[in-house]
């Protein structure tokens, strides 16, 4: 995980370094991706969690942006020429000579301090869910996500995008009544081993992994036996259950499989 972390650090200066090509000389643009790169890290606190880098790296913004506002301090904080044509101030091909910058360099979105509320981003119609509807938007116009769409995401996160469609697999398998391996039953093996890489990704918080993995089981016990009561009816007797509830259960965990797949995926967006 810390690689991968260090990588989007690395992929953000390295953004903020093409960006002043043609807007800082060369000594500078290095000194600016520097500090800009140590305050990054300071910011980030030394977390290896991949989404406290992207959160901390959404609150600088764009990096053509720092870079205009750096180019904006080194214009306005250098000398003006002397009378007479002197070169005092400038450069060997008297360009002006950008001073020594202040170590400045700060998101464009500070942190919010404790109790501070979020008045940004209001949800659409008032809906506490409306940032859903972003996600949806993100295929079309991946600005409504912070400009993170789908095939960002796989690229960002690829052991989290495979334990996602291992267990999409899990829940197609149920149909096909495969025979079991040893006692147990094809795609409850399908679903321990994507449940096994959720658990161990740090992309989602503790929480949301043993919401996502969890919810396939979930449907499958609670709601089988829910569901399966349900059926019974009038003739109630242990037999009667169990028939009802093999016959709902498999159906019941592809349910749960797809709420926790959307989830997890929702989740890894990152939108809130």
């Amino acid at each position: 995980m810390r690689e991968r972390a260090d990588q989007l650090v690395l992929n953000y200066v390295s953004r903020a370094a093409d960006a002043a090509h043609g807007v800082l000389r060369s000594e500078q643009r290095l000194d600016f991706a520097r500090r800009l790169r140590a305050r990054i890290e300071a910011e980030v606190g030394g977390s290896e969690n991949p989404r406290t880098v992207a959160k901390v790296l959404d609150r600088f913004g764009d990096p053509a942006a720092l870079v205009a506002r750096e180019a904006r301090r080194l214009t306005e904080s250098a000398p003006e020429a002397p009378a007479g044509g002197s070169r005092a101030g400038l450069g060997p091909e008297g360009t002006r000579r950008f001073p020594a910058i202040r170590d400045d360099t700060a998101p464009a979105h500070p942190p919010r301090r404790p109790g501070q509320h979020r008045v940004s981003r209001p949800t659409s119609l008032g809906l506490p869910f409306a940032g859903l509807r972003r996600v949806a938007m993100s295929t079309a116009n991946p600005m409504a996500t912070g400009g993170r769409d789908a095939r960002t995401v796989v690229k960002e996160h690829p052991r989290e995008t495979a334990a996602l469609v291992i267990l999409v697999v899990a829940a197609l398998l149920v149909p096909f009544g495969l025979p079991p391996l040893a006692i147990f039953p094809v795609p409850l093996v399908v679903w321990a081993a994507g449940t096994a890489v959720v658990l161990l990704s740090e992309s989602w918080e503790v929480r949301d992994r043993f919401l996502g993995a969890g919810a396939p089981l979930l449907g499958y016990v609670v709601g089988g036996v829910l569901v399966g009561g349900l059926r019974v009816g009038a003739e109630p007797g242990l037999d009667t259950f169990m028939t009802a509830f093999w016959a709902v259960s498999g159906t019941m965990f592809m349910i749960g499989t797809g709420l926790g797949v959307v989830w997890l995926a929702y989740r890894l967006l990152d939108l809130d």
